[in-house]
C-alpha cells in the first residue's frame, strides 16, 4: 500500500452534521426498537420488523417453531442496558458470548442506520427527479472535504488525488460513499461510471462494518442509501455488522491495512471521533512505528472532551504514531466543517 498523504477517521459527530444520530441517540432509538412488547397477542410497543425478523430466526430453530419468547429476554436486556452503555459497542463486546443479545443488536443497529440515511440532508428521494441540494450540505464537513479534493485539481488529476486519500469510517452509514459518488458527477460532469471507477482508487474501510453496499458499489448485499429492508434482507445485512472482536480478527476484517494507514500516512485527520478506547486499541499496531517526518501531522476536532482528556488523547496519539507533541493538533472549539478551514494548508491534497 503506497503512502497517503491524508488518513481521515470518522467518528459519529462527524455523520451528526448530516442528521445522523450521535452514539447516545442511537442507544436510545436502539432501545426504543427493542422494547417489544404485546397485548392480547398484539404488538404494541417496539418494531414490528425486527420481530419479523425475529420469529423468521425462530422458525429455523425446531425449539422454538416461531417463537420468539426465546430472544425477547435478549431484546430487553440491551433496552434496559442503553442508559448505562458507553456505546452499543460497548455492549455488544461486553456479552460477547451471547448470540441472541447480539443478532438483536444487529439487527437494531441496521434498522436504525437505514432510517437515519433516509432522513440525512444528502438522501435522495427515488420518487423525485432530483440530486443532492449542495446549498443543505455548504456547511457540512463533506462540502468542505470536497473543496479539499478538487483545489487545483484537473479532471485528469482526479484518480491521482483520490488514491492519495483513505477513509476509516467507525459508523456504519454509507455517507461518504454516497455523497461523493453524486458530488464528483455534480462538479465534474461526469458519467456514472466514471465516477465509479474513480471512487475504486479511494481506500474506504468500516471496521465494523456497514449497513450494506450501495448499488453502484456491485457485490453482492447490496442496499440502496435509506433503503427500508424486510425481514429476510434485515437478517442478511445483519450479518455485515461487526464486533470489536470481529473488527481486529486479521484474517476477516481490514484491521492490517487500516494500522497501515494509521502508522505511515502523512497526515491524520480525527473528525467527530470520541477516542473511546476500544477503537483506539483498534487502531494500534502491535509493534512501534517508524518515526515519521517533522512535516507530518495530526489532527483532531474534539467536542465535548476536557482538556484534561484531550492532553491524554495526544500522549496516546504521538505514541500511536510516533511523532511529537507539537505534531499534534487536537481542538475542541472547532466543528468538523471548521477544521477543514482552520487548518487548510496543513492539510491540502495540492502538489
Amino acid at each position: 500500500m503506497n503512502q497517503k498523504k491524508l488518513t481521515i477517521v470518522i467518528g459519529a459527530g462527524a455523520s451528526k452534521e448530516l442528521a445522523l444520530p450521535l452514539g447516545s441517540e442511537l442507544r436510545s432509538q436502539i432501545a426504543s426498537l427493542l422494547d417489544i412488547q404485546f397485548d392480547r397477542a398484539q404488538q404494541v410497543r417496539g418494531d414490528n420488523i425486527i420481530t419479523s425478523a425475529l420469529r423468521l430466526e425462530a422458525r429455523q430453530n425446531a425449539e422454538w417453531s416461531g417463537n420468539i419468547n426465546g430472544y425477547l429476554p435478549a431484546a430487553w436486556a440491551i433496552r434496559d442496558a442503553m442508559p448505562q452503555a458507553i456505546s452499543i459497542d460497548h455492549f455488544i463486546d461486553s456479552r460477547h458470548d451471547d448470540t441472541k443479545i447480539e443478532q438483536c443488536a444487529k439487527l437494531a443497529i441496521v434498522r436504525c442506520i437505514l432510517a437515519a440515511e433516509k432522513h440525512s440532508n444528502i438522501y435522495i428521494d427515488p420518487r423525485k427527479n432530483r440530486g443532492i441540494d449542495y446549498n443543505a450540505t455548504e456547511i457540512t464537513w463533506l462540502n468542505s472535504f470536497m473543496r479539499l479534493l478538487t483545489e487545483d485539481c484537473r479532471i485528469s488529476d482526479l484518480d491521482k488525488r483520490l488514491e492519495s486519500v483513505a477513509f476509516i469510517i467507525f459508523n456504519y452509514d454509507r455517507c461518504v460513499e454516497h455523497y461523493l459518488h453524486f458530488a464528483l458527477r455534480n462538479y465534474f460532469k461526469i458519467p456514472e461510471d466514471w465516477a465509479t471507477e474513480l471512487l475504486k482508487k479511494t481506500c474506504i474501510y468500516h471496521p465494523y462494518g456497514s449497513v450494506g453496499l450501495l448499488p453502484w458499489q456491485g457485490g453482492s448485499g447490496q442496499v440502496e442509501f435509506g433503503e427500508e429492508l424486510w425481514e429476510q434482507r434485515l437478517i442478511e445485512r445483519a450479518k455485515g455488522i461487526r464486533t470489536f472482536t470481529e473488527g481486529t480478527d486479521s484474517i476477516s476484517s481490514d484491521i492490517s491495512e487500516i494500522r497501515h494507514l494509521i502508522k505511515s500516512s502523512q497526515n491524520l485527520l480525527f473528525l467527530g471521533f470520541a477516542f473511546h478506547k476500544l477503537n483506539m486499541q483498534l487502531l494500534a499496531n502491535s509493534t512501534n512505528p517508524q518515526p515519521l517526518p517533522d512535516t507530518s501531522r495530526v489532527f483532531a476536532t474534539a467536542k465535548g472532551i476536557s482538556n484534561f482528556d484531550r492532553d491524554h488523547i495526544a500522549t496516546e496519539l504521538c505514541r500511536m504514531r510516533s511523532c511529537k507533541p507539537e505534531q499534534v493538533h487536537i481542538r475542541s472549539d472547532l466543528t468538523c466543517h471548521d477544521i477543514f478551514a482552520e487548518f487548510a494548508r496543513g492539510l491540502s491534497l495540492a502538489s
